[in-house]
Order: structure tokens, then C-alpha cells, then sequence
């Protein structure tokens, strides 16, 4: 029987850390418009709160952690569950491998008319023994339980299919890939009083030459090979500056005497996590992410919308993200000395660096822009709901405060 609500269906994004939420970043506005009203589960924190308010979505706060923990996955697979209950959602999507899991999980108990993991990475490619087992495992069940799988790579779906983790009609990637795209009006080439005022708040000269690198400060993001190939690259350049941006972390951490040894560098600017890095990027000549595994890192997309070369890892993800020769250069992961090589040659060839820029920034208008990723998740909700009975107005009939369908199965 047909039938008329006031009341949108119900669309929830769950990760486990709230900062990971801005993968959807800007969807919220886009998800309205076709009649969808979205809501957020994740761990408690400002980060959440702060996404509630900048999004205008209801928030859920529910403890969950990104380690492996049997007993308090259970425990949060329950709370996970009684929140999904009370919201009633038509779409659970869930994001990366634990919160993927736990959302599938709790999705299929209460029912939830359409499941949706998004695989943002595959961790166990770098782990060993029976973390790689358990980690294999999540993705399976979580695949299993889902009703559509997202990859947000051509590679990582690559290896989703050959690693017999999820079948190949069950898992895609919209466009080009990515989970939300980049801000184009947020990451493009700034004023070059941008450049000097980053510069100048760091003490880093305005003739200087500056690498860059921006994300978590752990083993698994080559920080190790990244500090090989400054040793090597600021004994041959004076002008050199090293710009690190990002967060340490406890669970991954890197070596204490690497760390101390970077500090003490007076050439080396540790910033911490910024909430805008865009004008750090402004401030750089050249970005570098030594990578040993990805999902679809944002990184060298937010580099290239701004027109700024990358040197980064041949490995999935990074692969999709970089144009080898024409948008940056990619190198094998663990081999600091041709990550060095890289770099210098964009230092020491100011053509090569703008015609890469150039070409990086012409790539993500026309590939991955957060609009046209948004597009294609709508479609995606539109048709896959339609399957199971809910009609979502087309994008020339879209309205937020209507809708009609003929239930769901």
C-alpha cells in the first residue's frame, strides 16, 4: 500500500573515531535535497559534536574503539544496536573495516532495510600472523552482511575481488573513486600572502624550499623513510625546510629516537593537526606521503587541487591518486632513496614542479570534485532504495520535507 510521511527516511553514517567523519563532509546538504535526512553514530568528542553543528545532523554518541577487542566489540555492537533502534534508519553506511563491522552487525539485527559498507582501506595488507587472519575475517563478514559494498578505489576493489573478500557484482566504485571528493573552493591555489604569512608564522624564509607531509604520525605512513630521505636531501640544499602537519598517535607509534631526532632539527616545523591545512599546503613546493598502504588517501588530491606536486608510494590507493609522471611520481614503499631522488628532482626543476601542479589540479576538477562524488552517492542511495520499495524524488523533484514509496522489504 501506498503512503505519504511527513517524516524523511532516515539515513546514518557510522565510524568508529568521529574524526573519520569528514569522508561525508558536505553530503548532509546534498542528501537532503532528495529527501533523506541523515544522521551520525560515533565515539563521544568534540569531533563529533563540532560535525553535528558544522553538517546540521543529530549525533549519537557511542563508545567504540579502532583495536580489535572481542569483549568490548560486543558491547559496542549492542549500543551500536539500541541507537540504531531508536532511529529507524532506511540506510545504515557504515565506514572503514571496525566501523564497517560494527555497523553491519548492528544494521542487519535491527533490520535495517539497506546496508551499506564503504571500504576505505584494507589493513591487513601490512599486518602478519593472526591480527591478518581476524582483520581478513572483518572485511568477509562485513561484505557478507552488506547490501552494497563501496570501494573507494579501483585498487582496493582490485584486491577486495582477487582476495575473494567480497563478489564482484556486490562491490563498486563510484567514478573515480573516493568516499566524499575535495573541496575545490577550499583546496586550490591561494594568494601568495598566503604562502609567505604560513611561512612567516613558522619561521620558514619565503625563498626556502619546502617539503611537505600531512596525516598521522605513525610507522604505516613511511615517516621512517621520509626522515632517511631529508638527511640525505638537506645536506644538498641550504634553502630546505621540512613541514610536517598532523597528530601523533599511541597505537602505531613511531620509533622515539626517530622522533627526537626530527625535533631537534631546526630546518624540521612540526605544526600539529590542523583543522584547515589548506594554506599549510599553500606553503609547500612539493608534498610527500611515503605510504605503505591506502585506501584512497586525500592527501595528494587535497595537494593536487591546489596545484602542488606529490611524490608518494606505488601501492593501492596511492596509485589511483597520482598520475605517475604527469600529476606527481610514485616510488616503491620502503626505499628512502628514491623517495629523496623524487623530491629533489621537483626542487631543483621549478618547471617540472608547476606543469605536475598544474596537470594534478586538472585532474581532481575533472575527477573529483565533492560535488560530482556526492551526485553519484545520491544515484546510488535513489537506486538502491527503489529496488527494495522507497522512491526517493528524482533530482528535478527533490524536496526534504516529503516523500513517498510503497514500503521496504
Amino acid at each position: 500500500m501506498r503512503r505519504e510521511q511527513m517524516e524523511p527516511p532516515v539515513l546514518v553514517h557510522l565510524t568508529t573515531v568521529p574524526g573519520t567523519l569528514f569522508f561525508v563532509a558536505g553530503q548532509p546538504a546534498i542528501m537532503r535535497q532528495i529527501g533523506l535526512s541523515v544522521h551520525a553514530i560515533s565515539s563521544p568528542g568534540a569531533d563529533l559534536d563540532r560535525f553535528g553543528e558544522q553538517e546540521q545532523v543529530p549525533v549519537h554518541p557511542v563508545t567504540m574503539t579502532r583495536r580489535i577487542s572481542p569483549l568490548r566489540d560486543i558491547g559496542a555492537v549492542w549500543r551500536v544496536w539500541q541507537a540504531i533502534e531508536r532511529i529507524r534508519p532506511v540506510i545504515v553506511h557504515g565506514h572503514t573495516p571496525k566501523g564497517g563491522l560494527l555497523g553491519m552487525v548492528a544494521a542487519c539485527l535491527a533490520g535495517t532495510p539497506l546496508r551499506i559498507y564503504h571500504m576505505h582501506g584494507l589493513p591487513f595488507a601490512t599486518a602478519s600472523g593472526v591480527r591478518r587472519q581476524l582483520l581478513r575475517l572483518s572485511e568477509r563478514a562485513s561484505c557478507a552482511l552488506a547490501h552494497r559494498v563501496l570501494a573507494v578505489s579501483p585498487s582496493v576493489r582490485d584486491i577486495a575481488v582477487a582476495e575473494g573478500l567480497c563478489p564482484p557484482d556486490k562491490i563498486k566504485v563510484l567514478l573515480s573513486g573516493s568516499a566524499g571528493g575535495i573541496d575545490v573552493s577550499r583546496f586550490r591555489p591561494l594568494d601568495v600572502s598566503v604562502r609567505l604569512a604560513t611561512r612567516a608564522d613558522h619561521r620558514i624564509p619565503p625563498d626556502a624550499l619546502v617539503v611537505g607531509f600531512v596525516g598521522r604520525f605513525v610507522r604505516d605512513k613511511g615517516i621512517a623513510e621520509l626522515a632517511d630521505a631529508w638527511g640525505w636531501l638537506r645536506e644538498r640544499e641550504p634553502r630546505l625546510r621540512l613541514l610536517l602537519v598532523g597528530s601523533f598517535e599511541d597505537e602505531n607509534p613511531l620509533p622515539a629516537r626517530l622522533v627526537a631526532r626530527l625535533q631537534a632539527d631546526p630546518r624540521v616545523h612540526f605544526v600539529g593537526w590542523q583543522e584547515d591545512p589548506s594554506r599549510f599546503y599553500a606553503a609547500m613546493d612539493v608534498v610527500a606521503l611515503p605510504t605503505y598502504r591506502e585506501g584512497l588517501p586525500y592527501v595528494p588530491l587535497e595537494a593536487a587541487a591546489m596545484a602542488i606536486p606529490v611524490v608518494a608510494t606505488r601501492v593501492p590507493g596511492c596509485v589511483d591518486a597520482v598520475q605517475d609522471g604527469i600529476t606527481g611520481t610514485l616510488v616503491a614503499p620502503g626505499d628512502g632513496v628514491a623517495l629523496a631522488e623524487a623530491l629533489y628532482r621537483y626542487l631543483s626543476d621549478p618547471g617540472l614542479r608547476a606543469s605536475h601542479g598544474e596537470a594534478g589540479r586538472r585532474r581532481v576538477l575533472a575527477r573529483f570534485r565533492r560535488e560530482m562524488v556526492c551526485d553519484a552517492l545520491a544515484d546510488e542511495y535513489r537506486e538502491l532504495l527503489a529496488k527494495r520499495g522507497t522512491r526517493l524524488p528524482s533530482p528535478g523533484e527533490a524536496r526534504a520535507d516529503r516523500w513517498v514509496g510503497d514500503g521496504v522489504a
